[in-house]
């Protein structure tokens, strides 16, 4: 909506102050009261949802609404009005000065909340709650976003009947085809995850989370990988939050544990319970023991797990445990729901969202009572430190990897100076740096860091050790990433068979290991072998984890691409849309990777001469990322990249022109001029010029882009050289034969050349 939009005469949108999922939340004058508002504009329908399904949710909208306009109570956001503009269902609200509890965590650096502002929250909260339990509404989708503390100390919960609104509509992501909607996981009740029926227990398991994570500074459940979450929830006891924060009082711990028991039955039964149970805790006297015994904390404690090393195969869930959809029976916790940092091995080079299913005990080195004459070091700062280190590790888990790189620097070398340089907290937060730098495009300084890490995992852990071949691992990584592909098969080959002997040919790490190298061998123009390897692992993967299981998700997404580097392209194509299929189902139509394997539809589509159904998929993939990542994000413009190839394969060079240069101008201000993204499109928009007749002009663009190649990448790196080629073409079509038989006899000679040292 435009900002100078009108909404019924009445509400006028000054500022957009908020977006989510539902749609948009504006800063609006109501004209009539001379009043600010806030008006909640809902996302339209989209054309598949036909007419009678637009007219049940707008009768749903209006029954929801009118139930959230009915609450009247100090803790629960006023709704003043709601109706229908243009097609746009809207709520106006009162308008909120303040921030809700995700954003105090991210001011506080996701430190905890101090004590007493914690258990006025959980006051507040619980009275709210009390009243709207009493109205028999359940809000069903507690989160930190949704409640908001006001710059006067007022706690309010937001959203109430609208949370049933989005899945309805299917704005949700969702975790089954069976209904699920997964909104965030981490708040969710077993029997929300389950797909069973909810009431006000729900909601205050939902709290209980919250008030976990603003008690501690994580969720109970607290990791990148949502099946694990789902699993934590069902089937692992959360940490006690005294073990993460001294200073929280019993009763209180006590409370939140009891609002996070798996069984509805087991948890206070009412909010009116809880708000009892929190008044008696806080009036009743503390006792102080004469003599406070403060164990030293185990500095592995943060690296060691406790599931299982191998998954049980799937099957039924325990007796009495309550229901997850069918594909997650079987699966482990892993170390991250039992609340230990997460120790990563490589992701799947294709990228994607992949687990850590199952758990790898490290060995637990005390720490020492003092090594080359220096002092035990204290408690406090091993502590403190663990807490900087979950910090970079959240900081990362968000994507914001230059500012996790400097925190896990700055706490590496200060566990060497305390602990030494090869003690395993010490390498943890090496592995770490070495992670953030290879995220950050520093591939050449990661791999210094982790042959660091690995060669003292090897001293210290072995040669064979988890930890040791993880490092060793992410060598082969980055080996990739510099293009040193033969040394990083030597590197793969030898993690594979250590991982074989250790850990067996199916477990999930081996597996992980074979993607990877499968996926270095297409980069070694091994096709077939590259083929081969990435099918048998998606079929071991399918029989380990289960066919939708987001990891045999990825290792098919390879097999389609090996497909396509063949020339199978039908293959390909059913197979990416098989895998899109798939990923929408189980992670929603927006994810990321659902929205990879889209692109990858397209682009086979494509290769196929299909380019008008190419181009429509494009625009939809264009606006759908849009939407979920922003217009000018690196892959909504890689779709829009793809809009105007297609476009160009039409015949339509005029429209295909403007795109490729709009796509340009937007990369080359995010990314550089010298990006290879950046260089791709400039060479799109000579493409077009030529088609167009227009030689002159293409070939400064040609001239453009090869001498950018070859300042970033030498003279004789492949993508220069096809730089070069274009620009002889080029030179060719304006009349100039001799100089460019001149540049192609030039760059034969280099190729020659590379073809003869083997490169």
């Amino acid at each position: 909506m435009a900002e100078s939009r009108l909404i019924q005469g009445r509400y006028r949108l000054l500022d957009p102050i908020g977006r989510g999922g539902m749609g948009e939340v504006w800063r609006a004058r109501d004209e009539s009261l001379g009043r600010q508002v806030a008006v909640k504009c809902l996302k339209p329908l989209g054309p598949h949802h036909d007419p009678s399904f637009a007219r049940v949710l707008r009768e749903r909208f209006r029954r929801e609404a009118r139930v959230a306009a009915a609450l009247q109570h100090r803790g629960v956001t006023v709704v003043h009005d709601f109706g229908e503009s243009d097609g746009v269902l809207y709520l106006v609200m009162e308008l909120l000065e303040g921030h809700n509890l995700g954003q105090l965590l991210e001011a506080n650096r996701h430190q905890p909340l101090p004590v007493a502002e914690v258990v006025d929250i959980a006051d507040q909260v619980t009275a709210a709650l009390e009243y709207t339990h009493r109205q028999n509404i359940v809000h069903r989708d507690l989160k930190p976003a949704n409640i908001m503390r006001l710059t006067d100390g007022t706690v309010k919960i937001c959203d109430f009947g609208i949370a049933r609104l989005g899945h309805d509509i299917g704005f949700t992501s969702r975790l089954t085809g069976t209904g699920v909607a997964m909104g965030t996981p981490h708040y969710m009740s077993p029997e929300q995850i389950g797909g069973s029926e909810v009431d006000r227990r729900s909601d205050l398991y939902s709290f209980g989370c919250v008030l976990y994570e603003i008690a501690t500074g994580a969720p109970p459940f607290d990791h990148g990988d949502a099946w694990a979450i789902l699993v934590g929830h069902r089937d692992t006891v959360p940490e006690p939050l005294r073990s993460h924060r001294a200073d929280l009082p019993e009763y209180l711990e006590r409370i939140i544990l009891d609002l996070l028991a798996k069984r509805p039955e087991q948890r206070p039964q009412d909010a009116g319970e809880l708000a009892r149970r929190i008044t008696a805790g806080r009036t009743a006297p503390v006792y102080v023991p004469t003599v406070v015994a403060r164990p030293l904390p185990d500095p592995a404690g943060e690296r060691r797990a406790t599931a299982p090393r191998f998954p049980p195969r799937p099957g039924q869930p325990p007796s009495g445990s309550p229901r997850l959809p069918s594909w997650t029976q079987g699966m482990t916790t892993g170390h991250k729901a039992t609340g230990a940092v997460p120790r990563r091995t490589p992701p799947d080079a294709s990228a994607g969202l992949t687990g850590e299913w199952t758990a790898r005990p490290s060995a637990a080195v005390p720490v020492p009572p003092g090594r080359g004459g220096r002092p035990a070091p204290a408690a406090e700062s091993i502590t403190a430190l663990a807490g900087r280190h979950n910090a970079g590790l959240s900081l990362a888990r968000l994507g914001r990897w230059a500012e996790a790189g400097e925190v896990h620097r700055s706490v590496a070398a200060e566990r060497e100076r305390l602990l030494g340089p090869d003690h395993p907290d010490t390498l943890a937060s090496r592995y770490e740096v070495g992670f953030t730098l290879s995220r950050t495009g520093h591939p050449g300084e990661a791999l210094g860091e982790y042959a660091r890490v690995a060669q003292a995992r090897e001293r210290v852990l072995g040669i064979d050790h988890p930890d040791t071949l993880a490092a060793r691992q992410e060598m082969a990584y980055v080996l990739g990433q510099l293009g040193r592909h033969i040394e990083a098969h030597q590197a793969y080959a030898s993690v594979l068979a250590a991982r074989e002997r250790a850990m067996g040919p199916d477990h999930p790490d081996t597996l992980r290991c074979r993607h990877n190298l499968a996926f270095n061998l297409s980069r070694l123009g091994r096709l077939e072998d590259s083929y081969r390897m990435a099918a048998e692992v998606a079929a071991a993967r399918a029989r380990v984890l289960g066919p939708a299981h987001p990891d045999t998700l990825v290792t098919r997404y390879e097999v389609a691409y090996a497909l396509g580097q063949l020339g199978r392209w039908p293959e390909a194509l059913h197979t990416y849309q098989e895998v899109a299929a798939a990923r929408a189902r189980a992670l929603g139509p927006d994810h990321p990777d659902t929205l990879a394997a889209r692109y990858e539809v397209g682009i086979s589509l494509g290769r196929l001469g299909r380019s008008a159904q190419a181009l429509e998929l494009y625009r939809s993939l264009v606006a759908d990322r849009t939407r979920a990542q922003g217009a000018t994000h690196p892959e909504t413009l890689r779709a829009r990249h793809g809009l105007g190839v297609n476009l160009g394969r039409l015949g339509r060079w005029e429209e295909a022109l403007a795109e490729s240069r709009d796509v340009c101008a937007i990369r080359e201000r995010a990314l550089g001029a010298d990006h290879p993204d950046t260089l791709v499109s400039r060479r799109e928009v000579a493409v077009g010029l030529g088609w167009l007749g227009r030689w002159a002009d293409a070939l400064t663009e040609y001239r453009r882009v090869a001498a950018a190649r070859e300042r970033v990448l030498g003279a004789d790196h492949p993508d220069t050289l096809a730089g070069r080629n274009d620009e002889a073409h080029c030179l060719e079509q304006l009349g100039h034969g001799q100089e460019a038989a001149e540049l192609y006899r030039r760059v034969a000679a280099v190729r020659q050349r590379r073809a003869a040292q083997g490169r």
